[in-house]
């Protein structure tokens, strides 16, 4: 991964977003820090790697967009029942996403973890193509300035970022696992 960035530059940078956010276990944790290195040593610029992060999160989140706008849908309809979920559920997303699917787009493209994941409901439940594009853009932005920074910010030392993020997935991957569970605790409990 950091022989990419090394020797293919933004591109490499690009790719590495990409895969990122294609739900492929590429934590962006690992490599935007040390291209923030890169930019404390003169290689990079802030703006570029920023750019060529969200450039590449668009294109990897359009994968699984697609594939939840293509075939998410209908798997979820025709397997409700083994997903826990029942049409209220199913309607219940519909509102969410119709009134939310920015915010909830822009601000997952923000968090660990969710950030991979959050364009396959988007698919799922439809958010228009073009809105769905700016608000992955702007949040993979903002979040790629902001890694690309701290690593900038402790140059050579830009590894040190890692063990406090392994920290925030572990609560995060936490908090998800406990809504799960609260999840088939709801629908096991009504059934």
């Amino acid at each position: 991964m950091l022989h990419i960035i090394s020797n293919w530059g933004y591109l490499g940078v690009g790719i590495m977003m990409a895969i990122s956010s294609a739900a492929i276990p590429l934590p962006s944790e690992l490599f935007l820090p040390f291209s923030g290195f890169l930019i404390h040593t003169g290689r990079f610029s802030l703006l570029g790697v920023s750019l060529a992060s969200a450039i590449g999160a668009v294109f990897g989140s359009l994968l699984l967009y697609y594939a939840g706008y293509y075939g998410g849908r209908p798997f979820i309809e025709k397997n409700a029942k083994y997903l826990l979920m029942n049409r209220s559920d199913i309607e219940k997303s519909d509102r969410f996403f119709a009134k939310y699917g920015d915010f909830s787009n822009f601000i997952g493209r923000l968090m660990p973890i969710v950030r991979s994941f959050i364009s396959l409901p988007a698919g799922i439940y439809r958010v228009e193509i073009k809105r769905f594009i700016f608000y992955t853009f702007l949040g993979s932005f903002v979040w790629s300035f902001f890694l690309a920074w701290i690593g900038m910010q402790l140059g050579e030392n830009w590894g040190i970022i890692q063990s406090y993020f392994h920290q925030i997935n572990i609560v995060l991957a936490g908090l998800i696992i406990l809504g799960f569970i609260y999840f088939l605790y709801r629908h096991l409990k009504n059934r």
